[in-house]
This record gives structure tokens, sequence and C-alpha cells, in this order.
């Protein structure tokens, strides 16, 4: 086979995300047939280099594995925390492989959580030039004015640059709050908490509902599934396609 750059040989064998492997090269962790590599275009050949990550070979590509998890609120999305609080990890079996999130979810929202252990498709779904739609369901205190409406489908001026939601809809009003259903085609740090409280308004409750092309459905919280191969031909289809311009 032809080589490969690094970062992608790293995120198929499950090491970590294509942007984890980036910052594993970066620090002097990845050598090539005992020579340190620290160059992200750097290539290898798995078949006929010996590719080591703090000193251990690169484990051989597992075959990979795709789940949908409902994530409830208080769980935090990483493996481990030293603090002992719940992780996502703790709702899965052990299915024979690593898996990893694809984005994020604070630990008090909930919703829909896709795992896998397939890097290369991770990068694509997650990374902001590709612009594969998240969709949240949001309840927000007050009722939300037709201004405000506006302004947040406009776009709202973030610090770390404009946001500008692909859809925001008013669901209705109820507890003197308001509910809407936000589409986002990045996934930013906070970025729904961010774009309420740039507007003057505070989120109650934060669920996603819908990634690419997958849905959370009925599926309780807590629990989990595979995907199906439809699904997963639907990803891939999604991180296949050419950035916007």
């Amino acid at each position: 086979m032809p080589p490969e750059r690094l970062q992608k040989l790293l995120a198929e064998a499950g090491v970590a995300s294509r942007r984890g492997a980036e910052r594993l090269i970066q620090a002097g962790r990845v050598r090539v047939n005992g020579r340190v590599v620290i160059e992200l275009g750097a290539k290898a050949d798995p078949e006929r280099d010996r590719i080591e990550v703090d000193g251990r070979p690169l484990p051989p590509v597992a075959p990979h594995r795709y789940v949908a998890l409902h994530k409830p609120a208080g769980y935090l999305t990483t493996r481990a925390d030293p603090r002992g609080r719940p992780t996502v990890f703790a709702l899965l079996p052990d299915l024979g492989v690593r898996l990893h999130p694809v984005g994020r979810l604070d630990a008090d929202a909930e919703g829909l959580l896709l795992l896998t252990n397939d890097g290369a498709l991770t990068y694509r779904l997650t990374h902001p030039r590709y612009g594969v739609q998240r969709v949240y369901e949001v309840q927000v205190e007050g009722r939300l004015t037709g201004e405000v409406l506006r302004a947040l489908r406009a776009g709202v001026l973030l610090e770390d640059g404009p946001a500008i939601p692909t859809e925001v809809r008013l669901l209705g009003h109820a507890g003197g709050g308001s509910r809407l259903r936000v589409t986002l085609a990045e996934g930013r740090y906070r970025e729904v908490k961010r774009l309420f409280r740039a507007v003057g308004s505070r989120v109650r409750r934060l669920a996603r509902v819908r990634y690419g092309p997958i849905r959370l459905g009925r599926l309780p919280a807590g629990a989990w599934r595979p995907l199906t191969p439809g699904e997963v031909r639907a990803l891939a289809a999604v991180g296949a396609g050419a950035p916007p311009s």
C-alpha cells in the first residue's frame, strides 16, 4: 500500500482522533523506524515501517465500530475524570475496541452522542469546514421576542468569531420559558449556551437530537445502540462531501 500521513494511520488504528494524533506527533511521542517524527506532513507505510507511540508499536487496525448513545445530563464526555464524576463510558459495555466520542456534549447537556474508533471519519464529521449539521432542542428562560429571534437567525458575534445558526425555530412557550430547535453547522465550545447568553437569555435544558444524518429518535436516556449499515453509509457520505467554499 502507498505511504499515508501518520495522523491518518494513528487515527485508523484507534490511538486517537485525527486532531489528537496530530498533537501526539507534535509532542514528539511518535517514532517511525526509531526516529522521532514531529512533521504533520510525514508519511509511513504500516506494512513496511515500524511505527511507535510512546515506545509501543502501533496496534493493527481494529474493525470499525459505530455507536449511538443517549447521553443523560450529569455524565462527562471523557474517558475518565480525576474527580470521580461519571463518564459516558460507564454506560457502555466492553465492545472490544477503544471508542472515542464524535464531538462533545457538556456535562449538563443530554441527547445524541456518537462514538467510534474510526478516527478518519471523526475528523471529517467534527471539522468546522465540512459543515456537518447538529440539531438541538433548547429550553431557555423567558419568552423570546421576535426581535431576539431575528437577531439569533442573523448571527451573533461571540468572542471567538461570529456564530450563525443554520436554523432557529420557535417551538412554543411553557413555564415562563421558550422552547426552540437550533441547527448549527459546527461544534464550537458551548456554542449554543453562548449564543443565547449573547442575546440575554439563559439555557435551562439542552439536548442534541440529530448529528448529521443520525437521529436520537426514541433511544432511552442512558441507552446505546450500534448504528445500522445504512446509517454508517450515510455518515460516510456526509464525511466524504467536499468542504464548503
